[in-house]
């Protein structure tokens, strides 16, 4: 007998035939022997509809109340889970976040995880019950419900998974696993049996949609074994990620292709190369709460030196104002910018023990014509800036270069 959690995304409980759907898989497991605990989301659509309902009412919404009316949606799906459990013979319970009870500090609309009581569930699931919890929501220490962001129900599901010392937590969605990169763009992208947590939690954060990547951080911290599953295939086994590299001698160089077109990028032209020039630049940018993902500095041979980085393409316009508005005091010649860029990385723990990844990768593209305008590193990725309109040829002809394609 395991104890699993499961973790089912809206487009799985987007309609009540589709909540039938995963009562019946979840009384599979339950009828194995397993124990059983079911996170889920809001109807798909369902936190879109609320979050425009309180634009009509405060265009610029009180983020207390926002996280009030946002956990609705998960509340509805809990019991309406619960019922269809009851329906097929089973004993099953729900849980919001605050009963659970998920403490979370008190960063409304992105809070996160200090603690969960997990006496009552381990009760219930002695008894026999299905313990339904709503994701994406906890309290924090005065009661207030709070959210957790955007894609907050894997969090949950991990973090519950950690909690109780599950034995895999699954994380149910409208993809049956994480491929080699997105297959909507190269149909030949391939299905991943293995991935670890590096890979998956830089995949994650360069732009792949698959997990949210603090919960891919929360696995592996707490060393959750994690599967990405079908909401709608029955006979898939996903992708395990793992803590555990594979050691196979046929392993992969290459792991994936993860790109992404939601970056600008800003240049401050003809500054001068002294010490704590690059604070001048970005202090005022952390100041506007404006995140700066990659960043290259070149020195001229006149003393002065060229500072380019890439913030979200949504603060593009805010960060440009904001170095505008001080390019006189740090005596910079011109601020210039670019918001048609896109970010293309190749992810592998392969890249520790093989040579001539990055200039497989940079040949690649040149032979493509396509033009380089920003390259970062790290032990397992090489991302790169290019033109937007590049970019899925660029994905194209990397996942053919490292042969990912299907049959590879």
């Amino acid at each position: 007998m395991a104890l699993i959690v499961q973790k089912y995304g809206g487009t799985s409980v987007g309609n009540p035939e589709r909540i039938k759907n995963v009562a019946q898989r979840v009384a599979k497991f339950k009828m194995l022997g397993h124990q059983v605990v079911v996170v889920l989301s809001a109807m798909s659509g369902e936190t879109n509809r609320l979050i425009a309902l309180a634009k009509e009412v405060q265009p610029n919404p009180d983020l207390r109340e926002m996280d009030v009316l946002v956990s609705t949606g998960e509340q509805v799906t809990i019991a309406l889970l619960s019922m269809a459990l009851m329906e097929l013979g089973l004993k099953a319970r729900s849980y919001t976040g605050s009963q659970v009870k998920i403490l979370t500090d008190s960063a409304h609309s992105k809070a996160r995880i200090l603690d969960i009581e997990e006496h009552n569930m381990r009760a219930d699931l002695d008894a026999g019950y299905v313990v339904v919890v709503a994701g994406f929501q906890g309290v924090d220490e005065k009661g207030n419900i709070t959210t957790l962001g955007r894609g907050g129900s894997d969090t949950t599901g991990v973090a519950l998974a950690a909690a109780l010392k599950a034995d895999e937590c699954q994380i149910y969605t409208d993809v049956d696993g994480v491929y080699t990169t997105d297959p909507r763009l190269v149909p030949e992208a391939r299905r991943l049996k293995t991935i670890t947590f590096e890979e998956m939690l830089e995949m994650a954060s360069l732009g792949s949609k698959v997990l949210q990547i603090r919960a891919v951080e929360f696995a592996g911290k707490y060393k959750v074994k994690l599967r990405v599953l079908s909401s709608f295939d029955d006979e898939g086994e996903g992708t395990l990620i793992t803590f555990e590299e594979n050691d196979k001698m046929e392993q992969a160089i290459i792991s994936g292709i993860a790109f992404n077109r939601d970056e600008a990028k800003i240049t401050v032209l003809g500054v001068p190369d002294r010490p704590g020039i690059a604070y001048q630049i970005l202090g005022p940018v952390g100041e506007a709460n404006i995140d700066v993902d990659m960043i290259i500095q070149n020195v001229g041979a006149d003393g002065s030196t060229d500072f380019t980085f890439t913030v979200h393409r949504n603060e593009y316009t805010k960060a440009l104002a904001v170095l505008k508005g001080v390019q006189s005091h740090i005596g910079a010649r011109e601020v210039s910018g670019d918001d048609r860029i896109a970010k293309v990385s190749v992810i592998g723990v392969g890249m520790r023990s093989h040579a001539g990844i990055a200039s497989n990768m940079f040949r690649t593209l040149a032979e493509e014509g396509i033009n380089i305008q920003m390259i970062s590193t790290s032990e397992i990725k090489i991302s790169v800036v290019i033109d937007e309109k590049y970019m899925e040829l660029a994905v194209r002809v990397l996942h053919k270069a490292f042969g990912l394609e299907q049959g590879a």
